[in-house]
């Protein structure tokens, strides 16, 4: 296998998935409202994670990427909660115990209920996002920094976008493209907003949800709708990364010269390829593949795919997959799956793709979201068994023998 010493081996996961929605943040709200189903205390990692830490280092799973929940360490506007910020500190405290090295994302899809009521709301304002965002991320590198090994501030910008302001699933549940851009274009901006505090303070890594796309039949529409999910979901942060050009489609092209390479890591999610019908929407590509319960077909190919893509759109940049995994009771079809992919990932480096690190979502099963806990994404069960993909990660992370 081609992954060299050095190379990270990890896990991936949220505040809000992990440890339940906090009280004052906009999930909480729709949770509330049973829109949502109940997160309650995540999968116990808030009191459990010097155990889960202990748990993924007997792994070889030495890197470990959480998210510091900005509702609880700020729930109201301008009020910090010391016991909030002291409780994330002993758990990154604890993590470099285990020998854990800590990434930490400061927005995973939830913010606090008070910073979506400014403006435009959220990212969406530019006096939200560049005054307390910028404040927020200040902070957290002030006070957490000297024990973070690095840092994934963004947890994939497009999705958020398209989730929260497009599809209507997320907070907060709109359907208006035009909202959907207006977000797209802050949370980049977001993104470079993080930067600016993070850098020189270990490494810093995107998170871009990324598919290889590919029309469902050969029709015109569905060619046609391909190319219009291509360019958000691949061409706009792209443009953005190499040439400091923000280009949403429809709108003219703004100069923003510090968006280009505000990262020391271009990282991603990865899960399935989608093929784009003419009504444009999402189906399982390749087709004849198995589906898992989510709607999508697992297609390790498609990671190797994307790896290329990347070294060929921005070459000399290092790569980092920050997600990669499946949803499913069949722990025997994760390990074919993760097996597999591993193998593209492992080609990509021997033909010279720069690829840093694999982190697994997730550690221990969690809340998922839409789908609550009926959607099983770990390498551990919620008791914290080890399941075979565990011991998979375990094989590939501790190397030749």
């Amino acid at each position: 296998m081609g992954f060299p010493a050095g190379f990270w081996w990890g896990t991936a996961a949220s505040s809000t998935q992990c440890e339940g929605s906090a009280p004052a943040s906009d999930w909480r709200r729709y949770e509330e409202r049973s829109v949502y189903p109940p997160s309650g205390d995540g999968n116990g990692f808030a009191t459990r994670y010097a155990e889960d830490f202990t748990l993924y280092a007997q792994h070889g799973l030495t890197h470990h990427r959480l998210s510091i929940e900005w509702a609880r360490i700020e729930p109201e506007e301008g009020r910090r909660d010391r016991a909030a910020i002291e409780h994330y500190r002993a758990m990154l405290t604890a993590a470099r115990d285990a020998g854990i090295a800590p990434w930490v994302c400061l927005h995973h899809f939830t913010l606090p209920g008070w910073f979506t009521e400014i403006g435009a709301g959220a990212f969406r304002d530019n006096h939200a996002r560049s005054y307390h965002w910028a404040r927020h991320v200040a902070f957290c590198a002030e006070t957490f920094g000297d024990l973070v090994f690095g840092w994934k501030p963004i947890n994939e910008p497009f999705a958020y976008a398209a989730a929260s302001y497009l599809l209507g699933e997320y907070p907060p549940r709109r359907t208006d493209p035009d909202q959907m851009l207006d977000a797209y274009r802050g949370i980049l901006l977001a993104q470079r907003d993080a930067w600016r505090e993070l850098r020189g303070g270990g490494p810093v890594a995107t998170v871009h949800n990324l598919s290889p796309l590919f029309p469902a039949d050969a029709s015109l529409p569905s060619e046609h709708n391909t190319r219009v999910v291509d360019e958000l979901m691949w061409q706009v942060w792209i443009r953005a990364d190499r040439d400091g050009v923000l280009a949403l489609p429809g709108r003219p092209p703004e100069e923003v010269a510090d968006l280009r390479e505000c990262c020391d890591l271009v990282g991603f999610s990865y899960y399935s390829a989608n093929a784009v019908t003419r009504e444009l929407s999402f189906v399982p590509y390749p087709s004849g593949t198995r589906v898992g319960p989510l709607g999508y077909a697992p297609w390790s190919e498609g990671l190797g795919l994307v790896l290329r893509c990347l070294q060929r759109e921005l070459p000399g940049r290092p790569l980092l997959v920050c997600e990669h995994g499946i949803g499913t009771d069949d722990d025997a079809w994760r390990c074919e799956v993760l097996g597999a992919s591993l193998g593209h990932v492992s080609d990509a480096i021997i033909d010279g793709v720069d690829v840093r690190g694999f982190f697994h979502w997730t550690g221990v099963d969690n809340y998922e979201w839409l789908h609550g806990y009926d959607m099983p994404f770990g390498a551990f069960t919620r008791d914290r068994e080890p399941r075979a993909s565990a011991t998979l990660l375990a094989t590939y992370a501790a190397g030749p023998r």
